[in-house]
This record gives structure tokens, sequence and C-alpha cells, in this order.
């Protein structure tokens, strides 16, 4: 087994200190244009960690209805509460799909396909002739899929 967790990359970390990722259109950087989050899906063989710093299309998931780099992850929405910081994404989905996935990488295509953050499903999930969706956890300071402490 390749995948060893649920990790926020080391890359990303540092990458918001010096302003690399726009999740919104109301960015300080010089640009008004929100940045294109996508998420690829990945076999048991891929190797992905904290120290993934780019999406590759190695050992990346293939099969009917997947597309190499996977989808565009839409409403990409900041907000915060107390002293956390995060953000949602709209869940994505692959419809009339057959493929297994082991795990994911959440990464940045407009920045270099720099990565955010790796997901470890626990084990392989199968789609046959059916939807596979990724459904992000509740939008808040608890739970979100990214989250600044």
């Amino acid at each position: 087994m390749a995948f060893t967790g649920n990790f926020m990359c080391t890359s990303f970390k540092l990458q918001l200190l010096t302003g690399t990722h726009a999740f919104t259109t109301t960015v300080t950087r010089g640009s008004t244009a929100a940045d294109t989050f996508k998420i690829a899906l990945y076999t048991s063989s891929a190797t992905l960690d904290a120290s993934t710093t780019a999406y590759s299309a190695t050992n990346a998931t293939s099969g009917t209805n997947y597309t190499a780099g996977g989808n565009t992850l839409a409403s990409a929405a900041t907000s915060s509460s107390g002293t956390t910081a995060f953000v949602d994404f709209a869940d994505s989905s692959w419809t009339t799909a057959s493929f297994t996935a082991r795990g994911a990488l959440i990464y940045n295509s407009t920045q270099s396909n720099k990565s955010v953050v790796v997901l470890d499903f626990g084990s392989d999930k199968t789609v046959s002739a059916g939807t596979f969706t990724i459904v992000f956890p509740t939008a808040d300071a608890t739970n979100a899929i990214i989250r600044l402490a």
C-alpha cells in the first residue's frame, strides 16, 4: 500500500506564505482571477504523501469516463470561524464511469500543477458503469478539507 494517510502538502504550506495560490477572485497579488484547482485520482501503486509537490500522471487512475488530470473543482469557497480559516469545494463526480481509485490529489493547475492535498480513501474504491463521487466534508472550522488553525 503506497498511500499512508491524508496530508496537506508541505510545499503548499510554504506557497501559502508566498501568495502562490488564489482560491477566490478577491486577491491582492495583481490578478483578479481565481486559480483552477483540480482533483486527480490514483491507484494503490501511487506514492503520494506530504512531500508530493506537483501533479503527475504516474500511477493515475484510468478507465471509462476518467480523463487524465481529473476533474476541475468548482466553488472554491473560503471562510473562517473563530481562529480557523478554511476552504470548501463542491463535490466532484465522474458519471457512467468504470475504474478503481485508492486516493486523490488536489492540485492547482493554474500554478504549474502544484500539489495541495493528498487524500487517502483507506482502500480501493471501484465504480462499474456508475457514478463515482468525491463528497467533501462539511465546510466548517472542524471538518473542511483544508483548514488553517
